[in-house]
């Protein structure tokens, strides 16, 4: 813990880019964070609302409450699908894959190319604090051999395990920021899948409602809806004999 101390203290001006780089490295994961939660939407409690508003507004008053969203599924894509639904699935998934490659994935990966640069620069500059540290305690110890000082050559060489922390510290900030990105390239490859998926369902949905809006409808819902229909009278030829 004395090591630790006297790097801080002793050796401020090699810790202190570090730390500082450490910090920024953690704002910036947390920042990632913030935007991945908002990014997210729950499509299980998104749907059931978004089929019956487009079953009872139509494509209008879907793009509209879709807009309103948070999410990038509803807010991006499925508007993108919904402004290009007049023109059939095709373009529909064509309108969709476009939003999804120029606009959802690269918000994905904002701050990522960032996050992954601190990590390599930390670390290279962790080894460059040692290597110039290394010097420094050598030049002292090459110094000190030369008057015949042995105890001054014992107290410089203690300092070599000193300038490792500075490589240490690199590591420490590295790490995390690595591991962090390698989880964030493994949200981003889910959420696509389920960008995807969410697609398909819009199409679906959508070609029912050209179809008959009634199709997007409860079951149950729909059953009541067919009973409360007048029945048809009977044909003219029906009733003869």
């Amino acid at each position: 813990m004395k090591a630790v101390t006297d790097f801080f203290i002793g050796e401020w001006y090699f810790a202190a880019p570090l730390v500082i780089m450490s910090l920024i490295g953690a704002g910036l994961v947390i920042w990632r964070l913030l935007l991945n939660n908002t990014a997210r939407t729950d499509l299980d409690d998104f749907l059931p609302d978004f089929q019956e508003t487009l079953r009872k507004r139509g494509i209008a008053g879907a793009t509209e409450m879709c807009r309103e969203e948070k999410g990038l599924i509803p807010s991006r894509l499925f508007v993108a699908g919904l402004e290009a639904s007049d023109q059939g699935a095709a373009a529909m998934r064509r309108s969709m894959a476009a939003e999804t490659e120029l606009e959802i994935v690269p918000r994905l990966n904002a701050l990522l190319p960032t996050i992954l640069a601190f990590a390599k620069i930390a670390t290279m500059v962790g080894l460059l604090f040692t290597v110039i540290s290394m010097i420094n305690t050598f030049n002292a110890i090459g110094e000190a051999a030369n008057k015949g000082g042995a105890k001054d050559i014992g107290g410089h060489s203690s300092k070599i395990g000193l300038a490792l922390f500075a490589t240490a510290l690199g590591l420490f900030t590295a790490i995390p920021l690595v591991f962090s990105h390698v989880l964030f390239k493994a949200w981003i490859a889910n959420f696509e899948t389920k960008t995807k998926q969410a697609g398909s369902k819009l199409i679906a949905l959508v070609t029912n409602f050209k179809k008959d809006p009634n199709l997007l409808a409860p079951p149950k819902k729909r059953e009541d809806e067919e009973d409360a229909r007048p029945a048809r009278a009977p044909a003219r030829g029906a009733s003869r004999g």
